[in-house]
């Protein structure tokens, strides 16, 4: 996908979510024409934004899990069986269905998927599960750019022609062929496999850093520090074989990590119970098994509801 295109997917984006509010003012309804008339590609490109729209209104109209919950009114009226629908049609249901993501992604690994393709140059990439990664490649440079997740990258060689990710403010290029990525919500995170990469971050903006093999840059996307460390590739890629091991690991980076392979979606009822610590190797992938193995660590209990996992 070009960048051409891609900043036509964002702004169909913005449009669709700035549509949906029934006050936009109609300055706004001229400007949206005028985009919809500056190229017929913004049209075409707003009509698949409409449909991942509509898509995302079935998907919650037909889950059973949510279109049993019922919702009573402070006034004392009948309760009104609407599911999250009225909370979630429109501007939430394109949000909850990643709609942004689907219009700028050329690949997409859905929860529990950890697919592995083969770039037109040769270049190997896995993505962990919920993860996406859109490709822009040219004749002169390769980039993908990871738009969420996680992903494995081993690089073929391609002389005067730079292997690049981007991930949010940090960028990786190789020097050499394996690397792995973790763009987190707090963090990015790179680990060198085999050979070096260099990462320019908007914190390093004057300078550029070396990784190496068996070490892993962490940057801090609140203080846009990058620290570098050593690190046992073998636990640092664990998630490839479905497992997470973790040191002194707070719940909610497991839980995060559980996320990607459930359908659904566990949420810790607590910040008290967010911060607590767990250790050992989890199977993120089963999420039966890892709730049991954090219900027996931590004591938690685990309640149900339809698409839902509460933990406290």
């Amino acid at each position: 996908m070009t960048n051409t295109q891609r900043k036509r997917n964002r702004e169909a984006s913005d449009w669709l979510l700035r549509n949906s509010n029934p006050n936009l003012s109609q300055d706004e309804r001229s400007k949206f024409e005028a985009w919809l008339d500056s190229d017929p590609e913004n049209c075409r490109t707003y009509s698949a934004a409409e449909r991942l729209m509509g898509d995302a209104r079935q998907a919650i109209q037909s889950d059973p899990g949510l279109a049993n919950i019922k919702v009573t009114s402070r006034s004392g009226a009948k309760p009104i069986v609407t599911t999250l629908v009225a909370a979630v049609l429109a501007t939430g249901a394109f949000l909850a269905f990643d709609g942004p993501v689907r219009l700028e992604a050329d690949v997409i690994a859905e929860s529990g998927e950890m697919p592995v393709i083969t770039l037109e140059d040769g270049s190997d990439v896995q993505l962990n599960a919920s993860s996406a990664i859109s490709i822009d490649f040219t004749e002169k440079r390769r980039t993908v750019h990871l738009l969420r997740g996680q992903a494995f990258f081993r690089v073929a060689t391609a002389p005067g022609r730079p292997f690049t990710v981007e991930a949010g403010e940090t960028s990786v290029t190789a020097l050499g062929t394996a690397f792995d990525v973790r763009y987190g919500n707090t963090e990015t995170d790179v680990t060198v496999t085999e050979h070096a990469v260099q990462i320019d971050t908007v914190g390093n903006s004057s300078r550029s850093i070396q990784v190496d093999h068996d070490e892993q840059a962490v940057y801090d996307h609140a203080t846009r520090e990058t620290r570098v460390l050593p690190v046992d590739s073998l636990v640092a890629l664990a998630w490839k074989r479905g497992q997470l091991a973790v040191d002194n690991a707070p719940l909610s980076a497991v839980v995060d990590e559980m996320n990607r392979h459930f359908g659904g979606h566990i949420v810790i009822t607590s910040s008290m119970l967010a911060d607590r610590r767990v250790s050992g190797t989890i199977k993120v992938a089963d999420t039966d098994d890892a709730l049991a193995f954090v219900k027996k660590a931590l004591g938690v209990k685990a309640i149900r509801l339809g698409p839902l996992i509460f933990l406290r």
